[in-house]
């Protein structure tokens, strides 16, 4: 399976994504500058956490008018799956490919440690190896990772399950403790914390590989029955 990493101007995680994809996962991966227009020939897109453009205005609202967007977005279309960590999630939210937006922190302070996260749902193309309801440990590092919405979004997500990962405990202030969530189509996910910070026990914690490994063994299913 081979995985476009998406870079930003400002993108710092990229280099983390590339080495949990081709290194502890073991499948391919390429980095593909903002700029770019196609995304063909991809089965996987990953955004990647960093400082997409500085953050100025809004995190994310800048990155979403990048070139590549259009092709992400045509790409989410197509069913592909499109994983946005962090600032990756932020710009999702800002491109309109996930419902919602960002605030500051609560405590208006960047949060950096990490954190544990219950598996609402483990029957998503990014979480079925893990169990429902299960506790994983993976890092946080922001400081807009509020995720808010309105009534009526919430309820929905509730009610489509579009809600993958709560906070074991709150670090940010998120509304009903929102650490990740995905579209109606279930192809693309947002989340906060970074599960390519979690793919080896020497950097405290091996849960984030499962999310990839989930994410691989679909695509191969898909194809078999394809083929």
């Amino acid at each position: 399976m081979k995985f476009a990493v998406i870079v930003f101007p400002g993108s710092n995680c990229d280099t983390d994504m590339f080495h949990a994809i081709q290194d502890a996962l073991g499948e391919e991966a390429a980095y593909v500058r903002h700029d770019a227009d196609c995304l063909d020939g991809f089965d996987g897109i990953l955004l990647p956490g960093g400082f997409s453009y500085g953050d100025y205005l809004r995190t994310g609202a800048i990155a979403r008018f990048s070139p590549v967007m259009q092709a992400v977005a045509r790409a989410a279309e197509e069913g592909k799956p499109v994983l946005g960590v962090c600032n990756g999630f932020q710009i999702l939210l800002e491109a309109g490919l996930l419902p919602g937006a960002m605030l500051r922190n609560a405590g208006l302070k960047f949060v950096c440690k990490t954190v544990s996260l219950v598996v609402e749902n483990a029957e998503t193309m990014f979480t079925s190896l893990y169990e429902q309801g299960e506790t994983i440990r993976i890092p946080v590092a922001h400081g807009e990772g509020n995720y808010t919405c309105d009534k009526e979004t919430l309820e929905k997500l509730k009610e489509n399950r579009q809600i993958v990962f709560t906070y074991g405990e709150n670090p940010n202030g998120s509304i009903a403790n929102i650490a990740g969530i995905m579209n109606e189509q279930g192809n693309v996910l947002g989340m906060m914390p970074h599960p390519e910070r979690a793919v080896e026990a020497l950097l405290g914690s091996t849960d984030g590989l499962k999310l990839f490994k989930s994410i691989v063994k679909n695509w191969r299913e898909s194809h078999a029955v394809i083929a």
